[in-house]
């Protein structure tokens, strides 16, 4: 804290001290509350959604509203909401984020905020970070709503249509991030408007936003199906990558997660691949599966980065040591990764939808959460959502020890005073929880335990579904407890008084995360609503975070000193060297974070108008004067795109656009070239647009005007489908070659934007022909039905979705003499298939 804060204070305490008089008259109604029966307390629900039907505002009953849900909560849960969580809950109403430390009541928290919005009828989504906690804190709390007469739901990973939209219709609305992620998504590849299930995006209340919004954002939500390429050629680059020796063929950066060729191993390369020039653009694809396949043997590490299960390569979370079944990683790396262990590599996928829970969020018209830990990442949440973070007092003064960190020259010797203090802690009964970064350190220090014949449990990603249950019991007495660091988050541990009288709940931490965020985490199982409790950390100079990212200052100092392997010091400037490296990873993340967001803000304005043209289809608006509209862009497109106005070249010219027309838009032998020789450029756009919209108007007398807006719907729904399908695959492409080449002194991301644009629109020129061109030939003897152009084969879902998708089955494929499946009666090739 700096002097200024000392003096004036710091801006939570600020903002903390303007809510306070709002906190004070929620308390002034409590007593009137209590005299209240069950019914008059439902019956403010009326009252208060008819008051603001009278143009009166959510601030404006946020009083009441809140002292009404305090008293319904102890009467029906048995959890009176104080001061501090009343303050927590204006906060959240407010739009920013509420940091509570653990054991503070969040989950209490939410039902304030949720209860006032909800009286809007717009809905409220409250988001937890897996199904188990949602489907836990929707049952939990789901008394106080419904004794306010408000419906609240659950999104669960296994549900079906009509339980989604069920779930979506509530009042309140519990579910994950990537459930409500993926279900935008899905919404928008919908072909009929009654198969969508979300409603608009009003209000959401992230829990553990910290988790959801920083730690989850840097890989984007995206849907797939199943792509057209062989795998064979990732067996061959890793077979190539296995025949390398790491300083002679290829160096390992670690900070950049990167790997690189030597020139003795693009020697390598060309005489194993055969080709004259590795480096050559046209060998662009041969080098992406090279440095994959370098990536998986040399930078993925098993058991740490992802796990092996039943033949299948399964990622697991850096932040909270759960496999994350369903995700797979992108751009062909998880394929790398198969090939690597030997299990089955799968086709790599196509791309249908796409979009970071950056910009889903920023979606809703109001956004808030909570968590113990989001100081930190204060500027982010600022910058990129717009949220301001605010301390919330805790209930009880914290009490725990954060006892500074003992350092170590070896990994070795700090497992071997680790083990050495939890024997010695365990003798006299005090329960702790043992956080480590990843499974291989869990079960290595559990091997070493079972030799010193502690009894403990382990929590990682083997058995994450027993969490919950293992977290609980990790404050009783004589219990220890290895977890992953973030394993059981949003579980609280609980003490007895015999573990009070040992001194609580003890946290030891293996090593420091590359998050300081994380590691206060960590801290916060212990010293609950005032118990007592310590925590320290362990580190020794061969951890991730010091190998890579400490000062080589730092180095040198221990090395002077002559530590032995058994040997620890303590220092303040070994502290600050962690905390310091900790400050560069973080600055580190933030970048990728916020590059994920720069590149997917260009997308994301051309995904809205492409979901808001799909919307409008969707429900049914007439298309007639888009239609229309289209006709006479794309007649204009066309001729002034094939006539330049040099006289020499103006023969061969309408030659070449009377031969265009008669492929894509009128009849053969509708428009001779003499005829159009003496006409201007404009009198020729009149002259083809009279003929297509004579075309038009035939085809809605073929068929009635009614069946004629259908045909107009099912058409565009395909086109445009099919045409953003391929387009977010190209800017995919687009992507990785920005980030593969040093692209000609221009910053990538401009560079992709632009490039991107002119994609965007050349896609919107492809749609309005394929539109027009189905439209004006199309000869059908039954209205045609709308259809998927596509089915999702899996998404990258995090939510210990263990359900197997289904494989894509391929439609059977036309000949072009069968007969066309329109139902015009004529062979494919000279119906549909002649636009192909």
């Amino acid at each position: 804290m700096n002097i200024f804060q000392k003096i004036f204070g710091t801006y939570s305490e600020k903002e903390v001290k303007r809510i306070l008089p709002i906190v004070n008259k929620i308390d002034s109604l409590d007593s009137k509350m209590q005299s209240m029966t069950d019914e008059q307390l439902r019956s403010k629900t009326d009252e208060f959604k008819e008051r603001l039907s009278k143009d009166e505002t959510l601030n404006s009953i946020l009083v009441e509203a809140f002292a009404v849900v305090r008293e319904v909560a102890a009467r029906t849960v048995k959890l009176k909401p104080f001061r501090e969580q009343l303050m927590g809950g204006v906060v959240l109403h407010q739009g920013r984020i509420s940091e509570m430390k653990t054991g503070e009541g969040k989950t209490l928290v939410a039902t304030l905020p949720a209860y006032l919005n909800a009286l809007t009828g717009k809905g409220v989504h409250i988001v937890t970070v897996n199904d188990y906690l949602a489907k836990r804190d929707r049952d939990t709390m789901a008394p106080i709503y419904e004794a306010l007469g408000l419906k609240v739901g659950v999104i669960l990973h296994d549900l079906d249509q009509n339980q989604r939209q069920e779930a979506y219709k509530c009042d309140i609305t519990y579910g994950t991030n990537s459930e409500f992620g993926f279900d935008y998504l899905r919404d928008n590849m919908v072909i009929y408007k009654e198969e969508r299930v979300q409603r608009g995006l009003n209000f959401a209340i992230v829990d553990e936003v910290d988790s959801i919004l920083i730690d989850e954002a840097r890989t984007p939500l995206i849907i797939s199906g199943e792509g057209e390429k062989s795998t064979e050629f990732y067996k061959i680059a890793d077979h190539f990558a296995k025949t390398l020796t790491e300083e002679d063929d290829f160096t390992v950066d670690e900070k950049a997660n990167a790997v690189m060729l030597t020139d003795a191993g693009i020697k390598k390369a060309e005489e194993f691949f055969k080709l004259d020039n590795y480096a050559d653009a046209k060998n662009m694809e041969l080098q992406h599966h090279v440095v994959q396949a370098l990536k998986a043997n040399y930078i993925m590490k098993r058991d740490k980065d992802y796990m092996v299960k039943n033949g299948e390569v399964l990622i697991v979370d850096e932040f909270t040591g759960r496999m994350m079944e369903g995700r797979r990683y992108s751009d062909g790396l998880h394929q790398a990764i198969e090939a690597k262990e030997g299990v089955k590599v799968e086709k790599e996928s196509k791309t249908l939808a796409t979009i970071t829970y950056q910009n889903y969020f920023r979606m809703f018209n109001k956004l808030s959460g909570m968590t113990g830990t989001a100081l930190t990442e204060e500027n982010e949440f600022r910058e990129i959502y717009g949220l301001d973070v605010i301390v919330i007092p805790t209930h009880e003064p914290v009490i725990r020890q954060d006892l500074s960190d003992i350092v170590y020259k070896t990994a070795k010797g700090k497992f071997n005073a680790i083990v050495e203090d939890i024997v010695e802690t365990h003798k006299k009964g005090q329960p702790m929880l043992v956080g480590t970064v990843s499974i291989e350190k869990s079960e290595l220090l559990s091997d070493m335990l079972k030799r010193k014949g502690i009894s403990h449990q382990v929590l990682n990603a083997k058995f994450h579904e027993k969490e919950a249950e293992i977290i609980s019991h990790a404050g009783e007495f004589g219990m220890v407890t290895i977890a992953t660091n973030m394993a059981g988050r949003g579980t609280d541990i609980k003490i007895t008084d015999d573990v009070v009288k040992v001194g609580g709940l003890k946290i030891i931490g293996t090593e420091r995360h590359e998050s300081r965020r994380i590691d206060n985490q960590l801290r916060g199982r212990s010293g609950r609503q005032g118990d007592p409790g310590s925590s320290r950390f362990y580190v020794s100079l061969d951890d991730d975070l010091m190998r890579i990212f400490g000062s080589d200052k730092l180095k040198d100092i221990v090395q002077k000193l002559g530590l032995g392997d058994d040997e620890a010091i303590e220092s303040k400037m070994v502290s600050s060297a962690i905390e310091n490296a900790q400050k560069k990873v973080e600055g580190n993340n933030f970048d990728i974070r916020k590059t994920v967001v720069q590149y997917d803000d260009v997308i994301n304005k051309q995904r809205e108008i492409i979901y808001k043209q799909r919307s409008e289809v969707l429900e049914g608006i007439d298309l007639k004067d888009q239609i229309q509209e289209m006709i006479k862009g794309l007649v204009s497109d066309i001729v002034n795109s094939h006539i330049s106005g040099v006289e020499e070249e103006f023969e061969d010219e309408i030659k070449d656009l009377v031969k265009y027309m008669e492929e894509v838009f009128v009849e053969k032998d509708s428009v001779s070239a003499d005829e159009l020789m003496n006409l201007s450029n404009e009198e020729i756009i009149d002259k083809y647009v009279e003929i297509g919209e004579k075309i038009y108007a035939q085809k809605e007398e073929e068929f009635t005007s009614e069946q004629m807006r259908e045909i107009e719907r099912v058409i565009l729904l395909r086109v445009v489908d099919t045409r953003w399908m391929d387009h977010i695959d190209d800017m995919e492409h687009l992507k990785r070659s920005i980030g593969l080449a040093a692209y000609k002194q221009q910053d990538p991301t401009q560079a992709y934007q632009f490039e991107g644009s002119q994609m965007f629109d050349e896609m919107i020129y492809n749609i309005r022909l394929d539109t027009i061109k189905y439209l004006l030939h199309v000869q059908m003897q039954k209205v045609p039905e709308r259809e998927r152009i596509v089915k999702e084969t899996y998404t990258n879902q995090s939510d210990g979705d263990t359900t197997k998708k289904q494989p894509i089955r391929k439609k059977k494929t036309v000949g072009r003499n069968d007969p066309c499946p329109c139902g015009s009666g004529k062979k494919y090739k000279n119906c549909c298939g002649r636009f192909e």
